[in-house]
């Protein structure tokens, strides 16, 4: 029960601890564990623009499938065919040839066929082996000892009949020739399949399916380095294989819950401390904090996609966002911590940092004063200008000059100029989900042609009027002691469309009548007069004014009794007697104990009422002669 009573008591405090904590994961769960370069990362670039790239543990270059197969095919083509020498069917047949021959009495048919016979037994006869099985290199087991040779050092069965018919061709007994020593031709020489195909095996097993070896520290490119089929080849296959490498993942991610907590903590704290009226608003310190997790998420989304789009993303956004809504101290610092984030994404985060902080401060100077929405087109004309200068500015200071010449690194840097106009619908987005007010749609407020200013106009002229004397009133105070003056003054031009209903019980649109609060009771006056306010919120919620003009609306009265304001006199005896009890009275029933303003601001304010008021009416101070 105690801690539902805390928590109820300080559910803004509670809220944004929890919005805090939750922050932390979300952006700790976002946050690469390093940066990996990524396969599209290397896509249309013809030059290396990162650091070296380093082998932080060994890797090896895999050959592709087409390569593995054809160099297996050259092996195979490369190993020797052994073949292995027997005698038996020739030693028979020749032997048969010879007693044949001794029992012819040295007939001259078999004389030749026996010289031809012993001419192509000297080089062997080999067993036919198709042209598309046959290796580069032969050896013949001989006498257990292996001989280097060729194939067409043999005879085949076709080679020798050939050599057979050459030999006789003028012989008369060529035929009976050539059919004798066909009848006494044997094989020599046989393939030995099972020894050939052994061998190659035993070479296929060495045959590696890598073609390069790298080890720890090796580079594998250089900065600024073109990038050929080979490097790239190189980059493209380590990316792969180190891509799916992750090692110590809860070491890695305390580190980044420990670097979102810190960067995040600083950011709670600085509005805690120094924007005291931020930090008090749970929906404006949930602006801040969503800027900052969604720069985080867009550049996750984008950074494996390679520099070209990481860098056309509009960081510049942020402070422009925040600069509408709040204060330029507050922009930059939220873009500070957001680009702290984002530079884990980059690859030179150097870079990155040094240019986009370039970037930020330019662009908030641009959006100081933003009122006109023509004046974003100058914000991203100032982010394009700031963004050439300093892209330019680094590489010749790092003496990578080279990338300034490639057209395709300056498409990043137009995109980004360019998506600054997203501030549009961002803008409304804003205002329609977190209820801000931005200075754009005060201006569409203000103008005397809206509905509602129209009709306060045409329906009750004398609180038309004087809402604008106020209006112009406030508006100059506050711009000399600080603060909104835009929202004043809308503010005030609204504060009594509450009095449309009854504008005859207000004493500057009753011109020449008579004042109908003589003939009610006080008490019934000042529940007419209080009446306005109720029916003026009515009024403004029915035409979907922001809270922040409602505000005026709801408290232009304060919690004060009513009273009578009117002079009776307009000099300027009156105008300061009337100016300092007024102020003086509100500040004796406490209704400035909220602002923060100081007793120097009030004398400043009281200086100007005085001084408008005179000119209003006219009035010259009388001095002595």
């Amino acid at each position: 029960m105690n801690l539902l009573n805390i928590i109820r008591d300080k559910h803004s405090l509670v809220y944004k601890i929890v919005l805090y904590i939750v922050s932390i994961f979300i952006v700790a769960y976002l946050l690469p564990s390093k940066f990996e370069y990524s396969l599209n990362s290397i896509k249309g670039l013809k030059i290396w623009p990162y650091k070296n790239l380093v082998a932080e543990r060994e890797f090896f270059l895999q050959k592709s499938d087409a390569d593995f197969k054809n160099e297996q095919s050259a092996l195979v083509k490369s190993s020797p065919m052994y073949f292995k020498e027997t005698e038996t069917e020739r030693v028979l047949k020749l032997n048969e040839l010879n007693e044949q021959l001794k029992n012819s009495g040295n007939n001259a048919v078999l004389k030749k066929v026996k010289s031809l016979l012993d001419s192509v037994y000297l080089k062997g006869v080999v067993e036919k082996v198709e042209e598309k099985d046959l290796h580069t290199s032969v050896y013949l087991i001989k006498n257990g000892e292996a001989i280097s040779g060729s194939y067409d050092d043999f005879y085949t069965i076709d080679k020798a009949v050939t050599y057979f018919k050459n030999s006789t061709a003028s012989d008369s007994n060529s035929d009976e020739i050539i059919e004798t020593c066909i009848k006494y031709l044997a094989i020599t020489v046989y393939y030995d399949k099972s020894l050939s195909e052994k061998i190659v095996n035993e070479n296929l097993e060495h045959v590696s399916v890598y073609k390069t070896a790298y080890k720890p520290g090796d580079i594998l490119i250089h900065h600024l380095d073109e990038i050929d089929s080979d490097k790239r080849e190189v980059v493209t296959e380590y990316l792969v294989n180190t891509g799916r490498s992750k090692n110590n993942d809860y070491l890695n991610f305390a580190g980044k819950l420990i670097i979102a907590a810190l960067l995040l903590g600083i950011l709670m704290l600085y509005l805690a401390f120094f924007r005291k009226n931020i930090f008090g608003q749970a929906r404006q310190v949930s602006f801040i904090f969503m800027m900052v997790l969604l720069s985080v998420f867009i550049s996750g989304l984008t950074a494996p996609y390679g520099i070209l789009f990481f860098s056309s993303l509009p960081f510049a956004l942020i402070p422009v966002l925040v600069r509408i809504f709040f204060d330029s101290r507050t922009a930059l610092f939220t873009f500070l911590i957001s680009i702290l984030f984002c530079s884990f994404y980059a690859a030179d985060k150097f870079q990155f940092v040094f240019i986009q902080l370039i970037i930020g401060m330019g662009t908030i100077f641009s959006v100081a004063e933003m009122r006109k929405r023509k004046e974003l087109l100058i914000s991203g004309l100032v982010v394009l200008f700031f963004y050439v200068m300093s892209f330019i500015g680094y590489h010749l200071v790092m003496d990578s000059e080279k990338i300034l010449s490639q057209k395709i690194f300056y498409l990043p840097i137009i995109i980004s100029s360019l998506l600054i106009l997203l501030a549009y619908p961002f803008i409304f987005l804003a205002e329609k989900l977190f209820g801000f007010i931005s200075d754009f749609t005060l201006m569409e407020l203000s103008d005397l042609n809206t509905p509602l200013l129209r009709e306060l106009s045409l329906k009750v002229p004398g609180t038309f009027q004087h809402s604008l004397q106020v209006a112009n009133l406030a508006e100059e105070a506050i711009f000399h002691i600080g603060g909104n003056a835009l929202l004043v003054r809308t503010g005030a031009m609204y504060h009594d469309i509450g009095k449309i209903d009854n504008p005859r019980y207000f004493t500057e649109n009753q011109v020449g009548e008579m004042n109908p609060h003589t003939e009610i009771l006080p008490e019934e006056s000042v529940k007419i007069i209080i009446a306005h306010v109720i029916k003026g919120i009515e009024k403004a919620k029915e035409h979907k004014l922001p809270d922040a003009v409602i505000d005026f609306i709801r408290t232009h009265h304060g919690t004060t009794t009513v009273a009578s304001r009117s002079l009776k006199k307009y000099d300027a005896l009156a105008i300061n007697e009337l100016v300092d009890r007024i102020i003086d009275y509100k500040i004796s029933e406490n209704q400035l104990i909220n602002a923060e303003i100081t007793f120097k601001d009030i004398t400043t304010v009281k200086k100007i009422f005085k001084k408008r008021l005179m000119n209003m009416y006219h009035v010259r101070i009388e001095y002595p002669r």
